[in-house]
Order: structure tokens, then sequence, then C-alpha cells
């Protein structure tokens, strides 16, 4: 009997071993089959995992852009209001953020398809991005919703509780930023399907971030000012916020360009619209500061760089280069004669984030109805100088205005909410110390005793 049960197994084996040896010396190539996919482009996916990074990159810009604008006491706060946000946002955007921006849903609201990132995998989705995997349109898109709110942390800077930003932030990014990624790029948007065109965010990040934060300073109030404290309230170190601008222009190719979520013309179209309107409107700001004071500033330069940056990018990868050139300058003149009438409205917008982005991205989504050409992107539309007509125009100028709305009254509502319990300031004793002892236990300029 055992003979007998040894002469099966033995059989057994004899079957089974080259099954598996088959199996074992297929599986390699069964998966290289599976990744090398005809409907996934290698040459696209890597365009857009760089430009996945090159995003990601702008948040620490962002940081320094920011740190070295406030007073030395409050810098690491400031720079950790923007590192967390890589914390909290990706969380959010894994759990429930990306299922409720584009899983096809409503009009107004993304659907619960893709909760916890069910059913988003490594093979392309058509409804998005059809030549890279689903993993990565996911992952570039949370870069956008990454930055979007630290955006708001320039307007309430030096005064704003680090725990009530943090609680803002994740309420934010899920009522306000999901829903409005889903009217302009997602599935069955309402924006969407009017025909608005946003290349790269001018309505989804700078429209709803600048008005966000104008709200966010007026329920905040004032700091305290030079004759409460004897201090100044100039930036403590330019070369930092210089440092932060240059990585902030670096990464903004993989924001604009990236857009393009191909390897493609359209790409290099975004890329040159982008750096020439940068470059235009941070010469055209210490233009308009050597004509007003005589002398142009290296805070001026970096400003109004970054003003091109969020105006072209609405219009990017739909607009010719003389178009970038002219708005580049224009949304300088704008955004600075907004910064200059700031005071005459006594609110305090630390770093003008309204004046830069709100505005900035106000006249590059209004730009995109004046200057958009299907010569550069056969899916756009002409605008009003391409023989367009006043439609396109009036089609950006309601997603704008619903984006207003929406952003403005969401705020003020999550912002009374933390207001009502936790709290939004920081008291006045903590204030005067400087939130980076207070609110972190820390000092960015230690001094040896």
């Amino acid at each position: 009997m055992v003979t007998q049960h040894y002469a099966h197994f033995r059989k057994a084996v004899r079957i089974l071993l080259p099954a598996l040896a088959a199996l074992f010396i297929a599986s390699p190539v069964l998966a290289q089959s599976a990744q090398s996919s005809p409907a996934v482009n290698s040459g696209d996916t890597a365009w857009m995992l760089i430009s996945a990074a090159l995003v990601m990159l702008m948040t620490p810009g962002l940081a320094l852009f920011y740190g070295g604008m406030v007073r030395s006491k409050n810098v690491l706060n400031m720079l950790m209001q923007s590192f967390v946000a890589l914390g909290i946002v990706t969380l959010v955007w894994v759990l429930w953020g990306y299922s409720l921006a584009f899983s096809p849903g409503s009009p107004i609201v993304g659907g619960l398809k893709w909760l916890g990132l069910m059913h988003v995998g490594l093979q392309p989705t058509s409804l998005y991005a059809p030549t890279i995997p689903h993993q990565l349109y996911m992952i570039y898109q949370m870069m956008f919703a990454i930055i979007t709110p630290a955006l708001i942390s320039g307007a309430i800077a030096e005064r704003m509780k680090f725990s009530s930003y943090c609680l803002f932030m994740l309420l934010w990014v899920t009522l306000i930023y999901c829903p409005i990624a889903h009217w302009v790029w997602g599935t069955g948007g309402w924006l969407n399907t009017l025909g608005a065109l946003d290349f790269a965010g001018g309505t989804v990040v700078h429209i709803s971030s600048g008005i966000s934060a104008l709200v966010l300073v007026i329920m905040l109030g004032k700091r305290n000012t030079t004759e409460h404290t004897g201090e100044e309230m100039r930036p403590h170190n330019l070369p930092v916020t210089l440092i932060g601008t240059a990585l902030l222009w670096f990464g903004w190719f993989g924001f604009n360009a990236g857009s393009a979520l191909t390897s493609s013309s359209l790409a290099v179209a975004a890329f040159c619209a982008t750096h020439i309107a940068a470059a235009s409107a941070g010469l055209a700001w210490i233009a308009i500061e050597w004509i007003r004071y005589k002398k142009p500033t290296a805070l001026g330069f970096a400003t109004g760089a970054v003003a091109g940056l969020v105006a072209i990018t609405p219009a990017s990868g739909f607009v010719t280069p003389p178009a970038a050139v002219i708005i580049g300058i224009l949304v300088s003149i704008i955004c600075s004669q907004a910064i200059h009438l700031k005071s005459k409205f006594h609110f305090d917008d630390s770093l003008d984030v309204f004046g830069v982005h709100g505005v900035g991205g106000i006249f590059g989504a209004i730009a995109t109805g004046l200057f958009a050409t299907t010569a550069i992107n056969s899916a756009g539309a002409n605008g009003l100088f391409y023989g367009g007509g006043v439609t396109l125009l009036l089609k950006q100028c309601a997603a704008v205005g619903s984006v207003i709305l929406y952003a403005a009254l969401g705020t003020c509502l999550i912002a009374f909410l933390i207001k009502s319990t936790i709290g939004l300031r920081v008291t006045n004793d903590e204030e005067i110390e400087g939130l980076d002892i207070t609110q972190h236990g820390e000092e960015a300029y230690a001094m040896a005793e």
C-alpha cells in the first residue's frame, strides 16, 4: 500500500514540477506583457511621473517663498503650514477626496465609487488620461490638491492657531476644493459640460484659494501692528523668498505643461507660454516699481513672476506666445494695483494671497476667454480676439462667478464653525512671542548663548 501511494506521489511530482517551472518562467513574461500593455504609453507615463514630482516640489517652494517674507519668529510656523499639507491632503485624497473630485457622479460632486482608491489601479482610465496608469493621474491631481490650501496660509500668516489651520485645511479640501475640481475637470461636472476652460487650475486652484484667503483674513482680523509690538513687518530673509520663487517657477512647468497629460506638442506650447508669461510679468512688475518708487526690488520681481504664473495657468494650453507676453504684462499692472489698494480696504492679507492668486486667477480665467485659440488646442475654443465672439468669454465669467460665490460662502461657514469651537486665532501674548515657540516649541534661528 505504501509503495502504491509512493508511486502515485512520484507521478504527481513528475506532472506538477514542469507545470510549476513553466509558471515561474512565464510569470515575468506575463507581468512584463501586462506592464507594456498597448494602452499605456511609456513616454507619456515618464513625463507625467516627472510632472507630478515637479508639482510636489512647488509646495516646499511655496514654503520658502512665504517663509522668507514673514518675521523670523514665525518662519517655522510658515514652513510647517505648507509641509503639513503634504500629510493631511494626501490622506484626504486617498481616502475620499479623489473620489469626490473625479469619480463619475452628479454635476456638483463626484460619487463614492473610488473611496480608498478602490478601482484606481495601474491600468489607464478612458475618462481622463487613456495613455497613463490611473494611479498616476490620481497622484498628479493629488499634488494640485496639496498646494491649493497651502496657498491660503500666506494670507493668515503670523496669527492663526496651527491646530485650527490643520482642521480648516481638512474641511476646506473636502468641502470646497473637491466639488470645484469636479465642476471644472470631473466627468459630468457642470462647468466642464458648459465648456468653461481651465487648462491647469486658474479657477480650481487660484481663484478658490485667493477668495478663501480673503474671507479668512476678514474673519481673523489684523495682526498686531508695529505700534503694538515695536517690530517692523518687513520680510526677514528675501534670499529665501527668491529661492522659493525659483522652485515655484521650476515646478510650475509640471503644473501647466503636465496638464496636457501627454508628452506632446500641447505640453510644449503650455511650457513655453508658462515661462514667457512669468518672465514678462516679473519685468513688468519691476518696471512699475521703477516708475512709482524709483527703485526695482527683488521682492517685486518675485511677486510679478508668481503673478504671471498664476495668470497663465488657466490659459497655458490655449494661447500663443505673444498672448502670453500680453497676459504677463497686464497681470502685473492689475495685481500691483490690487495690492496697492489693499490698505484702503483695511484688511491684513499678510503675503498678498488675494492680490496675487485671487486677482491674478480671475484675470487669467477671463484672459482665456479673450486669447484662447484652437490653433494651439483643438479641444478648446476660440476666444473673443480669435473670432469666437463672446461665447467663451461669458462661459469663463460664469465659472469665475460661481467659484467666487461658492468658495466665499463655504469658507465663511467652515471658519465660523472652527471659530465657534476651538477658535481661529492665537492669543495676543502668543502672537507677540512668535508662533514658532508658542505653536511648535522650536526656533528657526536659535543663537548660541
